[in-house]
């Protein structure tokens, strides 16, 4: 999943709100989150950001306890980008983010290892009601 804004006046503030505002509707609570200075080649500043969790029987729980864990990738967009896309750096900001689908769905389902999306088990995939045909869609409209 990634994440760009452009808009004047645009800050890490912006940011921030942001991705604490998705946190918190993704996972259903308000979850702190640290920011911590990192580089990426096309932001700056750049941040990487933690969420904070607790480990419980090999299980991750999100949005409490006293550890830390490292989510995603963010910063403001560098000029160069910007100007490299035909936008005004002087007039016009921009921050990005990215964070992978499959980091996101284990935090949420409490699933405790990464290799398990890639095992093609299908035992695995219904304890957790993964359809592999059932794929939702908007034609009912939300409920």
């Amino acid at each position: 999943v990634e994440g760009l804004a452009i808009d004047r006046d645009i800050s890490m503030a912006n940011l921030k709100w942001v991705l604490e505002e998705f946190f918190s509707a993704f996972f259903g609570t308000t979850v702190k989150t640290r920011f911590r200075a990192s580089h990426f080649p096309f932001t700056e500043p750049s941040a990487e950001v933690d969420i904070q969790c607790s480990w419980e029987g090999g299980t991750v729980k999100v949005g409490e306890g006293e550890g830390w864990l490292e989510v995603l990738g963010s910063g403001m967009v560098h000029p160069k980008v910007l100007e490299a896309g035909g936008i005004d750096s002087s007039k016009w900001q921009g921050f990005a983010f990215g964070i992978g689908i499959d980091r996101l769905a284990m935090l949420k389902y409490g699933i405790p290892d990464l290799r398990a999306f890639f095992d093609s088990d299908l035992r695995w995939l219904r304890h957790y009601g993964f359809a592999p045909l059932d794929v939702p869609t908007l034609h009912g409209g939300l409920q």
